[in-house]
């Protein structure tokens, strides 16, 4: 048995390993932070300093009266938005159905949603140009959408296949001799015990999509409609180096993504605990 003084400098530690993992976290996002409140000159001085030389808070204000920032925003949050719930639409049914039913070729089709996870955006970005060309798809929300969608739903349905498959077969049994439907007991039995995994599909497939850069980039011509991350780079070009401003929409680009989290993680919590104390 450790003793009182072996216990506690383990903690300590612990306590000290686990602060200097979330400083190289933070750290980044510090300077992000520091450098939008610099000046476009501050920002460029050699040597650089720390902290600004002057704190200008007027970056973020001219950041989101920016009419091109905020449609850059609002196409970020359409495509991560809509990309996220088709994905969840088609992933729930298409793992339940893998999960509880064993149709020829089940296994074939699971290894086959696998492989398509191995396939990077930037190496097919060329093929999906020329297909959206041909359906006269070039420069729409729907390109960027499905492409997000399609990249995104194999992770979310063998995500939700592991949780499908290990809830207990007797639990939804029991509903179905009660006389509730499949639908009610997918909908009122299986996804509240599912929601770990939901939660953790629908984060992933909403910061993946929002995070996109290469294909928003090749289908994407109009400035108006381009995402965040494609538009970030007319702040800093070969003719004009606005630091402070791309630093400010970066931090702002940052917020939707912790609200979300913020929001989710606590749902997160109560389905794993759920059923904990029954």
């Amino acid at each position: 048995m450790s003793s009182p003084t072996t216990t506690s400098r383990r903690r300590w530690t612990l306590s000290a390993m686990g602060l200097l993992l979330a400083v190289g976290f933070l750290a980044p996002y510090v300077v992000m932070v520091l450098g939008s409140l610099r000046s476009s000159s501050d920002n460029k001085a050699t040597p650089p300093s720390f902290l600004p030389q002057v704190w200008q808070w007027s970056t973020y204000a001219d950041v989101l009266g920016d009419e091109r920032f905020r449609s850059w925003l609002w196409t970020s949050m359409l495509v991560a938005a809509a990309s996220t719930v088709v994905v969840v639409l088609v992933s729930v049914p298409a793992a339940y159905m893998t999960a509880r039913y064993k149709f020829p070729g089940r296994t074939p089709f699971l290894l086959l949603v696998l492989v398509t996870q191995m396939f990077s955006p930037t190496a097919l970005v060329v093929g999906l140009y020329r297909e959206f060309f041909e359906l006269n798809l070039i420069n729409t929300y729907g390109a960027l959408i499905l492409t997000n969608a399609a990249f995104n739903l194999a992770f979310a349905v063998w995500i939700l296949h592991g949780f499908f498959s290990s809830i207990p077969t007797e639990v939804e049994e029991a509903a179905l001799l009660d006389g509730v439907s499949r639908w009610q007991s997918l909908r009122k039995i299986m996804l509240p015990l599912t929601l770990p995994g939901l939660v953790t599909a629908t984060i992933f497939t909403f910061i993946a999509a929002w995070n996109e850069y290469v294909v928003a980039l090749t289908l994407m011509i109009d400035d108006s409609k381009k995402p965040l991350t494609v538009g970030f780079r007319s702040y800093v070009t070969g003719y004009e180096q606005n630091w402070d401003q791309l630093f400010a929409a970066s931090v702002i680009a940052v917020v939707p993504v912790v609200i979300l989290f913020a929001i989710i993680e606590k749902h997160l919590v109560g389905g794993l605990t759920a059923g904990s104390v029954k």
